[in-house]
């Protein structure tokens, strides 16, 4: 599959999934140079900008980022484009679309990127393929019984335990979540030779990123969220890249329907996230799409960018489409 001829591009989403994935690909592309590249953090398109970058390469591999179709297709026009993905996203057409989940799989059975590039290229179970469904689901990932299967294999034979797992996934987090894009798009360089635990708690940056995380949180968790009908509300104003592990904590620690607003991270934009265990956002997420916002997630998580002026009616319809769905 990767028998590419001329000039690589991996473009990869920020967190655990995506650059273990970027990891991977590194990996099987053996001795040839590929660069790494992640759009600004926190934003899920490519601006004109960014596209006429990516035409500058021969290929380009994009992993575990949903990105618009319009701007796929745009660099497919000069390039070759391969896209490993797990998001609700239509198939694109004109390019290698490799995305189990926009072709009518279950998201429980793709739960990570890092699990459909396994699934594709037949590769064996190791430890940066399972942080990347553990990353993605955290706690979560023991309600689907074949993944925390594989996860108690791992740790059986390991002596590790799930929270020493999880402080992996927090580690090679905290790059993006201290907002340092150049530290994210060396990561996946990183974890191709990282192949041990020992390994990814070797790295001191990422170690001192944890410490101011952990401290920026607590600070923000110490406050309550507001209830509005049932939802946890709450509003941040930071640029911390945090609002999806402050909506997880939220949503995971309450099992209440949560939705987070973040009004600092972007000059012109907000950020909003939304995590439920019981409402499907597939409908959310293309009513966000059509309504002109960068949007994605899966069954049961949305995250959105919005203008601020749109905001606060973008949230009430939110409230309302959990109320309804519940």
């Amino acid at each position: 599959m990767f028998d590419l001829d001329g000039s690589i591009l991996i473009i990869h989403h920020w967190d655990t999934d995506g650059l273990c994935s970027g990891a991977l690909i590194l990996e099987q592309l053996g001795d040839r140079d590929a660069e790494t590249w992640t759009p600004p953090l926190g934003t899920f398109y490519m601006t004109q900008e960014h596209i006429e970058y990516a035409k500058g390469f021969d290929n380009v591999i994009i992993c575990d980022m949903a990105l618009p179709a319009g701007n796929v297709k745009e660099v497919a026009d000069s390039a070759k484009v391969i896209m490993f993905d797990h998001h609700h996203q239509d198939p694109i057409e004109g390019i290698t679309h490799i995305n189990p989940v926009a072709k009518g799989a279950s998201g429980s059975e793709y739960p990570s990127n890092t699990w459909v590039i396994k699934e594709k290229l037949g590769l064996q179970v190791e430890l940066r393929i399972l942080l990347g469904f553990i990353g993605d689901r955290e706690q979560k990932i023991k309600d689907n019984p074949p993944f925390w299967a594989l996860v108690k294999g791992y740790m059986s034979e390991n002596n590790v335990s799930f929270e020493e797992l999880l402080e992996l996934v927090y580690r090679i987090d905290s790059s993006y979540k201290v907002g340092d894009r150049d530290s994210v798009a060396e990561a996946p360089h990183l974890l191709r030779k990282y192949q041990t635990r020992e390994d990814i708690l070797g790295n001191k940056k990422w170690m001192k990123n944890l410490e101011e995380l952990e401290l920026k949180l607590e600070k923000v968790l110490a406050n309550a969220p507001e209830m509005v009908d049932g939802v946890q509300l709450k509003r941040l104003d930071t640029p911390f890249a945090i609002i999806s592990q402050v909506t997880r904590r939220l949503a995971w620690g309450s099992g209440k329907d949560t939705v987070v607003v973040n009004t600092g991270f972007f000059d012109d934009q907000n950020q909003m996230y939304s995590r439920s265990q019981t409402v499907d956002y597939h409908d959310l997420i293309t009513r966000a799409k059509e309504l002109g916002f960068n949007a994605g997630g899966k069954k049961d998580v949305i995250g959105a960018i919005i203008p601020k002026a749109e905001t606060e009616s973008f949230l009430e319809e939110t409230l309302d489409y959990i109320k309804k769905n519940r």
